[in-house]
């Protein structure tokens, strides 16, 4: 699983002109599932991601978690985070999870999420669509669950 994780100022997602999702300050997190993920590995990276210390603080250390700041989140599912480009130059998605699970674990992270904060927009599985946000910094962070020790 991975989490591209930017800290924004604001953010939205629409689709067809309207709007599915926005937040404020907080996270724009585009979320890539893999064919080998679990609600198990999800719950791990989304207390991971709660936990991260990226926003400043009174002396502008980056040094307080989104809870502290009052922070939203933006939920954006986003499968090309498995391209593969190693050979040739079009993607592979064959890590990539598919449709019917990932739509699956992609609603977990989003319940699990609004269990934890009240401010949580979305996107809508496999739509097309449109992702504007304000990075702030800029600061993003990818979380890779074959690269983290829980």
């Amino acid at each position: 699983m991975r989490f591209v994780i930017q800290n924004v100022t604001e953010g939205s997602v629409s689709i067809d002109g309207e709007v599915t999702g926005s937040v404020g300050r907080g996270f724009v997190v585009l979320i890539g599932i893999a064919q080998t993920d679990t609600e198990e590995i999800a719950s791990k990276m989304i207390d991971k991601m709660f936990k991260l210390r990226v926003f400043d603080d009174e002396n502008g250390k980056t040094n307080l978690n989104l809870d502290q700041v009052d922070g939203g989140l933006l939920l954006v599912s986003q499968f090309t985070l498995y391209a593969d480009v190693k050979s040739g130059n079009r993607p592979g998605f064959s890590r990539a999870g598919k449709p019917g699970m990932a739509e699956k674990l992609y609603g977990y992270i989003v319940e699990e999420c609004r269990k934890r904060n009240g401010k949580v927009g979305t996107g809508v599985f496999g739509a097309d669509m449109k992702v504007s946000l304000v990075n702030d910094g800029p600061f993003t962070v990818i979380l890779d669950s074959d690269e983290l020790s829980f």
